[in-house]
């Protein structure tokens, strides 16, 4: 082809035909002659997209590209996403995980303690800002609080600790009533209810309502003492709850029970 090329030139420039008659003779087109190589390598775009790449490391191909035609270079945008993914720079996407559909159970009151536990986690935060969790266990049979964990953190292997403690003084209960949270989704508490032979009850996602034993008693924790202080360190959080929940316990009324607080429902009822 750059044989043809330099005869086409030199035909029109020696001999005066014109580019037409040139490239008609020998089988070329007008566009081939037209061409001029480019400069060789692609050096400078590669260290520019690196660059881009490391300082803003969530800017995808489009907003590299826009940088780029802003800062006045005038790539083709073709190939600066060849040179984009040779690099490897395509953000990865992750998607998002499926849950199985979950067939709900009815929501029934236990006919006795330690038949089914119902969890869930709440969120606040301290004086100073600081983001903390807590994970709210409770016996539907009662509504007794079986334990409030409190952190800024709560993996599924704290989870499975706080319950694995609960089993050593009350034992395993039959099922765990919880929603799809991804600490409760995890391999690591299927494991161990799998082992433990506790049935994991999850409920529909966007249902709240068939985890409704947990969900009041969040409501109540929440204006008792959640929307009720402000505190200073978690420490603090950990001994107001502490103290509420043994009053939660022994002396406030619920009207789920008849009036009775729920160790008095659980004596009566033994």
């Amino acid at each position: 082809m750059s044989e043809r090329r330099e005869l086409a030139e030199a035909a029109v420039k020696e001999h005066g035909i014109s580019e037409r008659q040139a490239c008609r003779y020998l089988g070329i087109s007008r566009t081939a002659l037209r061409y001029e190589p480019q400069k060789p390598g692609d050096h400078e775009l590669v260290c520019l997209l690196k660059d881009i790449a490391e300082r803003k490391p969530r800017w995808g191909f489009k907003k590299m590209y826009d940088y780029l035609k802003n800062e006045g270079y005038d790539w083709n945008h073709k190939k600066v996403h060849r040179i984009y993914r040779e690099l490897g720079l395509n953000i990865r996407v992750k998607p998002k995980k499926r849950l199985p559909n979950r067939i709900p159970k009815p929501l029934r009151e236990p006919e006795k303690a330690n038949i089914s536990w119902s969890l869930d986690f709440m969120s606040d935060s301290l004086e100073n800002g600081r983001k903390f969790r807590t994970l709210n266990i409770i016996d539907d049979f009662n509504r007794e609080v079986l334990w409030i964990e409190i952190d800024t953190s709560l993996p599924s292997e704290r989870v499975v600790r706080v319950l694995e403690g609960l089993a050593l003084w009350r034992g395993y209960p039959q099922q765990l009533r919880l929603d799809n949270g991804p600490e409760l989704i995890s391999h690591t508490l299927a494991d161990w209810a799998s082992r433990c032979h506790v049935e994991l009850a999850f409920i529909q996602p966007g249902k709240p309502a068939q985890n409704a034993y947990i969900e009041r008693f969040n409501r109540t924790y929440r204006e008792d003492i959640l929307d009720a202080y402000l505190f200073a360190s978690i420490q603090e959080v950990q001994a107001i709850t502490e103290e509420w929940v043994e009053e939660y316990n022994a002396v406030r009324p619920h009207d789920a029970l008849g009036g009775l607080p729920p160790y008095q429902f659980e004596a009566m009822k033994s």
